[in-house]
């Protein structure tokens, strides 16, 4: 027999109020509804953070358990002395200078998937272990004084489960300018969130490192165009007041 559509709301699983609950659901993840999405929007430096992820001993510096690994990539890009010019830079500018640390617990008890990829890797080799120097923050990349460590992370995307969004939206950020660690991992997962949630979203191919220069240009070359606006420290620091850019050692600009 042929049912009226009237009759759906009689039937369990065509629960109208359930979908809608559904789609508030979905809808709260968004940081900006569809009308108010700031992609492709103006870089104001008020109104812009440096995300800066996991600028650790353990990737950054001899001795670190990871350093052996992603030193090839940092040091084809000086990313460690380019993300500490662009941060003095958007400090300057009179942006935020986020950063987003990962640690976990000696015993690995608060790996949110340890049995998996990555995750696996931190826990068998007790990686980024709090209290430790090896989850300290690098000397070059240290928070200065007004500067965000966004507090939770655990997992790969700095979203989930962290103080991130909370931090933006109090400061009123529009766009978010990523950097760091590992530039196929932990940022390229956070570019896709922040695209998601309607930031801007830039990232700083010069200022991110990997376990291969292969995995590094892929991500650079490829997926990070799908989620942002993939540019060079330079290019970035063009975009912010001349007043705020600082020079590096043996540059004449952020580069």
């Amino acid at each position: 027999p042929t049912r009226r559509s009237s009759d759906l709301t009689n039937m369990p699983f065509f629960s109208f109020s359930k979908a809608s609950s559904a789609t508030n659901t979905a809808s709260a993840f968004s940081t900006f509804s569809a009308a108010s999405a700031k992609g492709g929007c103006d870089i104001v430096p008020a109104k812009t953070a440096l995300v800066a992820i996991e600028f650790q001993n353990d990737f950054t510096s001899e001795g670190g358990k990871l350093f052996p690994a992603v030193k090839g990539v940092m040091e084809s890009t000086d990313m460690l002395i380019k993300t500490a010019a662009s941060a003095k830079a958007v400090r300057a500018a009179g942006g935020a200078v986020v950063h987003v640390p990962i640690m976990f617990k000696a015993d690995a008890s608060d790996n949110p998937n340890k049995g998996l990829g990555i995750l696996a890797g931190c826990a068998k080799d007790s990686l980024f272990t709090e209290g430790t120097w090896n989850a300290a923050f690098c000397e070059q990349m240290s928070p200065a004084e007004g500067d965000v460590v966004v507090k939770g992370k655990k997992g790969l995307d700095a979203f989930p489960n962290t103080t991130l969004e909370a931090e933006l939206v109090a400061r009123g950020i529009e766009t978010v300018v990523l950097c760091g660690f590992l530039t196929n991992c932990c940022v390229e997962s956070t570019m896709r969130t922040a695209c998601e949630k309607g930031f801007n979203v830039v990232t700083l191919t010069d200022c991110c490192a990997t376990t291969s220069e292969e995995g590094h240009t892929a991500a650079t070359g490829g997926t990070f165009g799908m989620f942002s606006t993939p540019m060079s420290a330079a290019d970035f620091a063009a975009k912010l007041p001349a007043s705020a850019v600082v020079e590096t050692p043996d540059r004449k600009s952020v580069v």
